[in-house]
């Protein structure tokens, strides 16, 4: 199976042209600039469009204008996960926001103790602590999520956030994915990911 990660549009998505074929398409959040409820139609009116089987979104720290809302209307193959799951031909999919109004509280922390250990891929805006997530002599990742990472060893894990560490590394049974789309400074487009499974 092959799955195509994009992460950090931040407005951009119109962009993106020309991207490859695959089985199921990822964005793992921040796909407005602004978090107004105007970039997120367009962005949910071009991403249904898009021509992949299957389609799976959660939100990142910029998309805070969908904070408890009730996402009704989507196409069959088009999938919002907010702590929840799906299967698709046998991948059990688990997804993760990351929500300003959560970070301040104990929330976060609580959505990824609940992360269900049978998940073979989770999707995250936040990247675990030491993994893709280094910028400014700082690693911006979550010490929580790393550490149920290590207890329930998805096949894969998708994120974003720290747009300079765009990139695919593997850590034993784990393969992670930095999607971010825009680069540090917001002036070009990186690459979307492409992993086989």
């Amino acid at each position: 199976m092959r799955i195509l990660h994009l992460s950090d549009t931040h407005g951009c998505h119109h962009r993106l042209y020309d991207l490859p074929e695959a089985d199921i398409l990822v964005h793992s959040g921040d796909f407005t600039m602004s978090g107004s409820e105007k970039e997120a139609l367009d962005f949910l009116n071009w991403f249904c469009d898009l021509p992949y089987p299957h389609k799976i979104f959660i939100c990142g720290n910029h998309d805070e204008c969908l904070y408890g809302a009730n996402i009704s209307g989507l196409n069959n193959n088009v999938h919002y996960l907010c702590n929840s799951g799906l299967e698709i031909e046998g991948l059990k999919f688990y997804g993760v926001p990351m929500f300003m109004s959560d970070c301040i509280s104990d929330r976060q922390n609580r959505n990824y103790a609940e992360i269900p250990s049978d998940t073979d891929v989770l999707i995250t805006h936040c990247p675990p602590y030491g993994i893709l997530d280094f910028d400014d002599n700082i690693n911006y990742g979550s010490e929580e999520l790393l550490q149920r990472i290590t207890q329930i060893h998805p096949r894969l894990h998708l994120f974003g956030h720290i747009h300079i560490q765009h990139g695919i590394t593997h850590n034993g049974a784990t393969t992670f994915s930095n999607g971010a789309i825009m680069n540090v400074d917001y002036s070009q487009l990186n690459d979307a990911n492409l992993i086989e499974l």
